[in-house]
């Protein structure tokens, strides 16, 4: 028994370490996740909170990966993992029944599973996790000296805390979404080769003589004043294939045209910085990409911002920052999140492919040549 559940315990351990680091490297990609079902529950007044809750989910995730190994007041991790994921569990089953969610995003945008996959996966480590709550009064700490496992697990919460500063403060150190470097945004743009749209179906309730009957758009009896219409309900028949990878990128000039194509398309280098949320974005490093935006025009070099937020503010901040002389371009919020994770960051594009990207604290000195 005490080797099985010590193997159990360090693959629950090493499970929540893995499923806290890839998270780690992208807080932002759970925190909207929350948002999606914060929205769909109507629970708007927690969006705010969201950031900080994403932040110690995943630290915890790390921390107790680690306690579980180490030992460490591990009746205590153990009691809690079990309360999360139960919790956990509740999550993937409504998003696997309500059809609300489409991933409930728990290896964040790297590894993408099936809310299937996902509900099941939670199901069998929620009984695992619940065997060692069990025997929880047979794991004993691996060091002797209480010190020296709280040491590392404390090493795991620096870190946790640690990485997940840097990855908000700068970038992610892998980028899995479709705006990454290598990528050309314009071919991202156009559907598959095996591109297929959605197919759709109505369905209408009738009611006659206390009796409902369920009809469909071609034998709803529409010519027949004795049956009564209760309700419709469209529902998708059959997933739409191939779909762009992005499919909400547009950046709009003044004239509110749309000038994505001619900018991506363009030959040569383009630079974009991304402002999405004017008001809160950090703008320690703005003389640098000022100078980095004149160095730019005096070498012919397009330089855009796009702006995620109403015309007006844009423009007010645009005057209000000295940037006139610098187009901006108003750009879908969502895209913007998708397209640059640090608020606000820059991207360097050429001939549409994505060269490099920078977060608000790492703007180049020089321009690309």
């Amino acid at each position: 028994m005490k080797v099985i559940i010590t193997i159990l315990r360090v693959a629950v351990g090493l499970l929540f370490i893995f499923s806290g680091v890839v998270k780690a490297n992208d807080p932002l990609g759970l925190t909207y996740k929350m948002n999606e079902f914060f929205e769909v529950w109507n629970m708007g007044f927690m969006l705010k909170y969201t950031l900080t809750f994403s932040v110690l989910m995943i630290a915890f995730e790390i921390i107790s990966g680690v306690a579980m190994i180490v030992g460490n007041a591990f009746r205590l991790y153990v009691t809690l993992l079990l309360l999360l994921n139960i919790f956990f569990t509740f999550l993937t089953w409504y998003a696997l029944t309500s059809g609300k969610i489409k991933e409930c995003g728990c290896f964040g945008d790297c590894i993408k599973i099936s809310n299937t996959a996902t509900f099941y996966k939670d199901v069998a480590l929620t009984a695992i996790v619940l065997f060692l709550w069990i025997f929880r009064y047979r794991v004993f700490p691996i060091f002797d000296r209480s010190a020296y496992n709280a040491a590392i697990v404390g090493v795991g919460a620096v870190f946790a805390f640690g990485f997940q500063w840097w990855t908000l403060s700068h970038l992610p150190v892998k980028d899995c979404l479709p705006y990454k470097v290598g990528n050309n945004v314009l071919e991202k743009m156009k559907p598959g080769p095996d591109y297929k749209e959605a197919t759709f179906a109505t369905k209408f309730v009738y009611e006659k003589n206390g009796v409902k009957q369920e009809f469909t758009t071609e034998n709803y009896p529409w010519k027949d004043p004795s049956w009564k219409f209760v309700s419709s309900n469209t529902v998708e028949v059959t997933p739409a294939t191939g779909l762009p990878e992005i499919h909400d990128f547009s950046l709009n000039d003044s004239n509110d045209v749309d000038q994505a194509q001619a900018i991506l398309g363009a030959k040569g280098y383009v630079y974009i910085w991304f402002l999405r949320e004017p008001e809160k974005a950090n703008i320690k490093k703005l003389d640098d990409l000022k100078a980095l935006a004149i160095k730019a025009k005096a070498m012919n070099i397009p330089f855009y911002v796009a702006c995620s937020a109403g015309r007006d503010i844009c423009q007010t901040y645009q005057e209000a920052w000295g940037m006139t002389d610098i187009p901006f371009m108003i750009l879908d919020g969502t895209a913007s999140k998708t397209a640059m994770r640090t608020n606000p960051g820059l991207m360097l594009l050429k001939d549409g492919v994505v060269m490099n990207k920078w977060g608000y604290l790492d703007y180049p000195k020089d321009v690309a040549q």
